[in-house]
């Protein structure tokens, strides 16, 4: 069995609740991600994704300066570092999300992983397989 700290991305970007959508789209934008996770006194407070941004904002008519805090997920579902990669490839699926935050035991943000990360470093194909496909049925 393979734990999700041996197949997530521990370089975390983390975005303040008080920052602007301009911002967070421009960080997705040049880091190449879909997803921030929010964070204010050292602790995971919510996620804002480019959906989000999409879909809570710019079709409400919100502009670029609205607050991350205005559109983010407050309810972030989260997997311990220590989980396997099956129980995060289920959670995945059951959920449609293709991307989790990772935390330790102490419950603090030390990595994130996707459905990208389980295709390439995971050595159990059917977990993808299955995520995948709860992800994307209607």
């Amino acid at each position: 069995m393979q734990l999700l700290k041996d197949v997530m991305s521990p370089d975390v970007k983390v975005i303040g609740p008080e920052a602007t959508l301009q911002d967070a789209a421009a960080r997705m934008r040049d880091e190449g991600f879909g997803m921030l996770p929010v964070g204010e006194n050292d602790r995971l407070i919510g996620a804002v994704t480019d959906r989000d941004i999409a879909v809570r904002a710019v079709a409400e008519g919100k502009g670029c300066d609205t607050r991350v805090r205005e559109v983010m997920s407050n309810d972030v579902i989260w997997c311990y570092e220590n989980d396997t990669v099956e129980t995060a490839a289920d959670m995945m699926g059951k959920l449609q999300v293709r991307r989790l935050p990772v935390v330790n035991s102490d419950k603090r943000l030390v990595g994130i992983v996707s459905l990208g990360d389980f295709a390439v470093a995971s050595e159990d194909v059917l977990s993808t397989t299955d995520a995948l496909a709860g992800i994307s049925m209607p």
